[in-house]
């Protein structure tokens, strides 16, 4: 049977089709040329790289907020906890958009240590981006903030959850639109009088928790290592309560 062409498309249009027909034949051959398990194999190396180059980097948010009366206080612990593994490991943090960000490498995994500059209450808006520009997904993105109803230095690793009152995961969730991501909350206590939060959160630690405190820094540096190469899982069965 002939290939029936209406009678509308003739000239131009009718040599337009024929020559469609002739690039999608000659890009089929060309394609076919190659043995089909070699190219199953080519898109299944494709693939494993990307997930190989996704699985092994990580992005760790520490929540803060930037200005030097900021710097000592209880709610900037996040910021605290990324200054002290830089300090550690000899890292700088280059100022990028959004805040600052240093690149840690270990054991085949890339870190990438993010102190956003937007203040707290709007943190969603910096993880967002570098979420987006790295290439990061939600698995893979671990957040590091206080918390008045964890005893000084106590460590609570979860993998998802609300945002407990807290300002900045409030705005991360909102942004990102989900409460899957893993959060790090590093107890910060409640000794406060009625009324006075703010500025318990906002004040200095005291000697006693200064005391403490490098100690209670070491292990979240281990904690950040861990959950790049043993996983959340072992992370959490590791460092909770610890």
């Amino acid at each position: 049977m002939q290939n029936f062409v209406p009678s509308r498309l003739h000239g131009k249009h009718l040599f337009y089709i024929c020559g469609m027909n002739w690039f999608t034949k000659l890009f089929a051959a060309s394609e076919t040329s190659k043995p089909k398990d070699l190219l199953e194999s080519e898109v299944q190396q494709h693939e494993q790289n990307n997930m190989k180059n996704v699985s092994n980097k990580f992005l760790i948010v520490g929540l803060g907020n930037i200005g030097a009366e900021y710097v000592n206080t209880r709610h900037n612990i996040g910021f605290r906890i990324l200054d002290f593994l830089a300090q550690k490991e000899s890292l700088s943090f280059a100022t990028v958009k959004l805040g600052a960000l240093a690149e840690y490498k270990f054991k085949g995994r890339t870190f990438l240590l993010l102190k956003p500059n937007t203040y707290m209450n709007l943190s969603g808006k910096a993880v967002q981006y570098w979420m987006d520009k790295e290439n990061i997904p939600a698995e893979n993105l671990f957040v590091i903030t206080d918390d008045l109803n964890l005893p000084f230095g106590s460590i609570r690793i979860k993998p998802k959850g609300s945002d407990g009152g807290h300002n900045g995961l409030k705005n991360i969730n909102l942004v990102l639109n989900t409460q899957n991501y893993t959060r790090f909350r590093f107890g910060i206590s409640d000794e406060f009088k009625k009324g006075q939060q703010i500025n318990y959160v906002l004040g200095d630690w005291d000697d006693a928790e200064k005391a403490k405190l490098p100690e209670r820094l070491e292990v979240a540096c281990e904690i950040i290592r861990s959950f790049g190469t043993a996983g959340l899982e072992n992370t959490m069965t590791t460092f909770n309560g610890k």
